[in-house]
Parts: structure tokens; sequence; C-alpha cells
């Protein structure tokens, strides 16, 4: 593995200037990886990739540096119109303290082929559980109380505490949260304004407006989440505007609660760069990108922001995960370098990476 020196340059008065290794832990070529998840037991390592060209595998476990298709080739097997067998996108991944795998297969209205016709006017979206000890699916969820021409479930963590899964959507822009005993989800804080991206704000990075070639900008409201691993705090944030949000759980998770009572324990944590995916260590760090300045950012417990590592080829940092070797996990999807942003051009510094850097002490 290739390790390069990165000095940490301070964004902020309570950054502490240190040096950290930036390690490239696995190169995909032309696969563009999203999704990474580490079991917290054993390190297994696991990235997801999106449906579209070139397509090998929708989800991959990295071993001894090469990657295979899990749990097998044959749910790797892109079949539109069996959606029930099959990934379709393979969107976000979680590892839980339980040793299990959580996959979330989302495939929003028009995203990809669901079936024979090429235009679908809904989506598809389904929460799969594998036991990582027989590598087997115990659980499947498919949100059917979801409306699925408006969904687009992007990221998830998983409550074992309460029995609760905890997803974004950015279609809705709100959460949903997810009885996994019931199976019954509820949408909530829908449009609350912490939910939404600030108007007009166009993410804009290498001094290029991220915008396609008639100037519609890329926008995502509520993305990234994270879990604490006390089960305390759910942190949000949508992509296009710089706050951190949080809220508590005990109260998330109750039903009693209405969105109005909801609200009135949101929390603004504090101010970040440009963030994608977000995860907490067991210390209740909060790590997320500054996709604008290439770094990786962490808000410690006492709300304040610190930057762990700076390096050019950090290049919109999609995902994260621990691991329990004391790393950070993420990927770097260069979406903003896409021929869609480009006006046709293809600026993607090939190849795709996976990276890691020691976590704080």
């Amino acid at each position: 593995m290739l390790k390069r020196h990165i000095l940490i340059l301070a964004l902020t008065a309570t950054n502490v200037i240190a040096k950290a290794q930036l390690v490239e832990v696995k190169s995909f070529g032309h696969n563009q990886p999203i999704g990474v998840a580490v079991a917290p037991d054993n390190n297994r390592l696991f990235v997801s990739f999106p449906h579209h060209q070139p397509f090998e595998f929708a989800l991959a476990e990295i071993v001894d540096g090469k990657k295979y298709a899990y749990p097998n080739e044959e749910w790797n097997e892109y079949k539109p119109g069996e959606p029930k067998n099959h990934f379709m996108n393979v969107q976000a991944l979680y590892a839980d303290e339980k040793n299990c795998l959580w996959i979330l297969d989302s495939a929003p209205k028009g995203s990809v082929q669901l079936t024979s016709e090429s235009n679908n006017s809904v989506g598809y979206f389904k929460l799969i559980k594998i036991d990582l000890k027989s590598d087997q699916i115990i659980a499947v969820y498919t949100f059917d109380d979801l409306p699925k021409d408006k969904s687009a479930l992007n990221d998830v963590t998983i409550d074992n505490l309460r029995g609760m899964a905890y997803l974004s959507d950015p279609g809705l822009k709100a959460l949903v949260v997810l009885d996994l005993v019931s199976r019954k989800s509820r949408v909530v804080l829908k449009d609350d304004k912490s939910m939404l991206v600030t108007p007009g704000y166009t993410l804009r990075i290498d001094g290029v407006d991220v915008a396609d070639s008639t100037g519609n900008a890329f926008v995502s409201n509520v993305n990234g989440i994270a879990l604490t691993r006390d089960y305390n705090w759910l942190y949000y944030r949508a992509i296009n505007q710089t706050k951190l949000y949080r809220l508590p759980v005990q109260l998330l998770a109750d039903a009693r609660y209405n969105d109005y009572e909801l609200s009135q324990h949101i929390e603004t944590v504090a101010e970040t760069g440009v963030s994608h995916g977000m995860v907490a260590d067991y210390k209740g760090n909060i790590f997320l990108s500054n996709s604008e300045q290439h770094s990786i950012q962490y808000v410690s417990p006492d709300k304040k922001v610190h930057t762990l590592v700076t390096d050019p080829q950090i290049i919109w940092p999609d995902s994260f995960a621990v691991g329990a070797d004391g790393y950070l996990y993420f990927t770097c999807s260069q979406i903003n370098r896409l021929p869609k942003y480009n006006f046709g051009k293809d600026k993607t510094d090939y190849p795709y990476l996976l990276f890691k850097v020691k976590l704080p002490k």
C-alpha cells in the first residue's frame, strides 16, 4: 500500500496542526466506488458500486487486495425485472456491532432500468441484512409504505438498542424511521429547514461549479447521517449547505412525537465544509468531508471542528467506515469530475481509490 505523509492545514482556531498518513487501500480502475463498510470484529472490508458502465459488481468484499462478488455472484447479476433476488443499485453499507452487514439497495425513479421498459414511473428499494458469520441473508425490508415515485433513500444506520433503522431520503426531504420488527416505516421531519438545501447554494470545487451544461446544479437535500455508538444522537445534513444538525434518538424512535415536537429538539452542532457521507467513532467523534478543501474533518463531542487530513487525492469523499484496526476508511467517488458536470468531458482522475487514515487519539 502506498503511504503519503500529509501536513494538515488548520481551518479554524480549534484545529490542531498535526501530521497524518493517507493510506491507499485499493484502486478500482474505472469502477466508481460509493459505499464502504468494515466489520467491527475482524475488519472484513466491503465496497459498493452504482449500476452504470463499466459495471462488474454491485457489492464486493476486498480480500488480500482482490475484490470478490458478495454475498455471491448471483446477487450481483443485474437482471431488470427481478429486483427481489438481485442488486439493482447498492447505495450504502453499514456494519453493526452484532457482526451484520446492512445493504441499502436504492434505485430511485428513473435511476436504473427495473423492468423491460426504459422509463420507470416508480423506484425500487430494499434493505438487506446479512449475518457475516454465515454470509447468509437473514432479512429483507422493502419499504412497502413509502411513496416509491418520490422516495430516494440514500444512507442508512442501525439502532440495535431499539430495533430501528434510520435512513436519509433527499427525495422526500426527510428522515425515514424503519421499525425492524413490524417492518413499518415513518417519514419524519419532511421539509424541515434542517433537511433542506440552502436556496441557490451551488457546490464549487477546484474553481468549477458542480452543474451540468444547462446550468442545473448538483443538488441534494438531507444526505449523510451518523448514529453515535451510544445510540443517543443522530447527526445529519444536506449537501448543499454548511450546517451539521443532530437529534436525540430517543425521541426520533418514538412514534408518539410529531414533526413539530421533534423539530423543537433539533440542535445545530457546527458549521462545516461541504459534506456527503459521515460516520461516528467510539469516542463520539463525527467524521465528514470538506470536499471544497479536499479534506476529512471531524466534529468532536465538544462541537469543535478539526481537520484530520488534507490531500488533493481526496476528491468527493463519499462514504465512511470505522475499522477495527483504528483507521477511518473512505471512498472517493469524484462525482464532480463526471462528464455530466464538465460539458461532456470525463475529468475523472483514474483510478478510483479507497483510502484509510489513522483515527485521532
